[in-house]
């Protein structure tokens, strides 16, 4: 059977990888494919540094055309490597214009410009591929799509950022700052030069909007995500929320309500007992809650050339086998029927029940817990644990000693919380900046 042919947009670490992988798996990767898989043509900016990495070869041509790449009438499938939402959303578009399939590693490209995408792709009966825009090498979106297809989703939480839960696993072990966390992350490869899509929670609320619309066959809606990263996330509530048997980690929440969608990214508290609490350094986790298979998790690494081009190489294949099936024969991008989609609303953050961690700085004086536990009762808020010490911060000029108060709730809604924090910042005894943090159990309770 003849050969697929595809193109490669890009040749960074991902690009690299993904011809390396097909390379070296050549005859395992045709055994499974049912025939082989070439990269013919790759597109890049720097024809010399790629030249060094590919060699010398008649192979492959190279050479900095992207718009000629799409637009090849020889090649079957484009994958896209290159990352960002401007030039690579052009390109995507063209070559699936072009009939071509698309397999690409970009979750931003996706989470923003899906419903364009996926809409081409329909209408031209191509297929796009996108198993290593989540979660790198754990196979989480053919899970979603086709293994878990008999359930109804009830909620998916993950650790789907590398380089944050890097930092925070090492802020919790050698009770280090964010900055200092951060810096290690940078000089180990584990963060970016530019972090800030990282640690302000928008890679992980990328991906678990992808995630979101593939468990409740909903538009992927990232705008309507609620994003929250960890830069402003203290040592010391790191080490009181080990004292509470808490661990801290950034995560991706997407969880069926009544009609509603929660979708939302933040610092969370889980019981450190629980799988995912320890999950260290740069390893990334999902676990999926179905109605009929129950709690599922999947482990493994989240980012990095190889895992991510296992990811790029098995759409490669799905793709090859379905090459020439009827559109109606092909698991569709986004799990459901096009034409089945839901409009189901994301609920607001203020409408979110949770369970919560207060930390409040107040002065050690008469009457302040009671004004603490009323300000709560009132907004019908209910305390489930409560932890009072000496502040471990010094204390103002000329101000009475002070206590750190560690207030665990149980299931609230969130703007009856704000509703609280705002009452607790008028009291006189209150010292400013009160921490909230949402807690997760991942069981009903909260």
């Amino acid at each position: 059977m003849e050969t697929i042919k595809t193109g490669l947009l890009g040749f960074g670490t991902v690009g690299q990888s993904t011809f390396a992988v097909l390379q070296r798996n050549q005859g395992e990767i045709s055994r499974r494919a049912g025939r082989g898989i070439e990269i013919k043509r790759i597109a890049v900016r720097d024809n010399n540094k790629a030249r060094a990495v590919l060699g010398e070869t008649d192979a492959v041509l190279l050479d900095t055309d992207a718009e000629a790449l799409v637009c090849d009438p020889t090649l079957d499938i484009v994958i896209e490597t290159i990352g960002g939402t401007t030039i690579a959303r052009e390109l995507v578009l063209r070559a699936l214009a072009n009939r071509k399939h698309v397999v690409t590693a970009n979750k931003a490209l996706l989470a923003v410009h899906g419903a364009e995408i996926f809409a081409m792709a329909h209408k031209h009966g191509v297929m796009v591929a996108f198993e290593a825009a989540v979660a790198g090498g754990i196979p989480i979106i053919k899970i979603l799509r086709e293994g878990l297809s008999a359930n109804r989703i009830q909620w998916i939480v993950g650790i789907i950022n590398g380089t944050t839960n890097f930092i925070l696993s090492e802020m919790r072990e050698h009770g280090i700052d964010f900055e200092t966390a951060l810096e290690r992350a940078q000089r180990l490869g584990y963060a970016e030069a530019d972090p800030t899509m990282d640690i302000q929670g928008i890679d992980a609320a990328h991906k678990i909007a992808l995630m979101s619309a593939l468990a409740f066959g909903a538009p992927v809606q990232f705008d309507s995500a609620y994003i929250e990263g960890i830069k402003g996330l203290a040592p010391l509530d790191i080490q009181y929320a080990e004292e509470l048997g808490y661990r801290i980690k950034l995560l991706g929440i997407t969880r069926r309500v009544a009609d509603r969608i929660e979708l939302r990214v933040h610092p969370t508290l889980i019981p450190t007992q629980h799988l995912l609490a320890n999950v260290e350094g740069a390893m990334n986790a999902v676990v999926v809650q179905g109605d009929t298979v129950g709690s599922t998790l999947y482990y493994g690494k989240g980012a990095g050339g190889e895992p991510t081009a296992s990811a790029v190489v098995a759409d490669l294949i799905d793709v090859t086998r379905l090459h020439t099936a009827d559109q109606s024969q092909r698991v569709p991008p986004l799990a459901f029927q096009p034409d089945q989609l839901s409009n189901l609303a994301i609920l607001p953050i203020s409408e979110v029940r949770c369970c919560y961690y207060l930390r409040l700085r107040v002065m050690d004086v008469k009457g302040v817990l009671a004004n603490i536990t009323k300000i709560l009762a009132d907004n019908d808020v209910s305390i489930d644990a409560l932890l009072q010490k000496k502040s471990r911060l010094p204390d103002p000029v000329g101000a009475n000693e002070t206590d750190d108060l560690i207030v665990i709730t149980h299931l609230a809604v969130e703007k009856q919380i704000n509703a609280a924090l705002e009452q607790m910042s008028a009291l006189m005894t209150v010292m400013p900046q009160i921490t909230k943090l949402r807690i997760e159990t991942l069981n009903e309770g909260c």
